[in-house]
């Protein structure tokens, strides 16, 4: 697979990894392991109020898209890696501890959100968990034996 066509699956892949991260998110939050996510807290205290100009009923569909977009973009980070990296089974879930990481040590902090300052160890579980969900995902590989036949 050339890296044009691998930054092209790790997009999509990244993008589909963001959304599973949506469902299991709905979990946690619902048993309230979560109170408020990175991508919402990020977004109210990022832009600016930017969120805000979205119609009210329109703004956790705009905090997924931009979610899904920023999964996307991620994956194709990860897509554009060596293959002998991206080829190990944990390269994935790895990368995605790796991201949450950055958000829990880097942005959250210099952000100022509330959360960073803040023991929550069952919260940080969960997000460490949907983290290893979206890895697992852009980690996937299609050997070449379970490749359709060329046609």
């Amino acid at each position: 697979m050339s890296r044009k066509d691998s930054v092209a699956a790790g997009l999509a892949r990244g993008a589909v990894g963001a959304m599973a991260m949506t469902g299991l998110r709905q979990l946690t939050t619902g048993l309230g392991l979560v109170k408020k996510t990175p991508p919402d807290a990020v977004l109210r205290k990022s832009t600016g109020g930017l969120i805000g100009l979205l119609p009210k009923k329109r703004r956790q569909a705009g905090m997924e898209l931009a979610h899904w977009a920023f999964g996307g973009v991620s994956g194709a980070v990860f897509g554009a890696l060596p293959e002998n990296v991206r080829s190990r089974r944990w390269a994935g879930p790895v990368y995605g501890l790796a991201i949450w990481l950055s958000f829990e040590l880097a942005i959250a902090p210099v952000l100022g959100l509330k959360h960073a300052k803040r023991p929550r160890p069952l919260e940080r579980v969960a997000l460490a968990g949907d983290h290893v969900l979206y890895g697992l995902v852009i980690g996937v590989r299609r050997d070449k034996a379970s490749s359709p036949p060329p046609a």
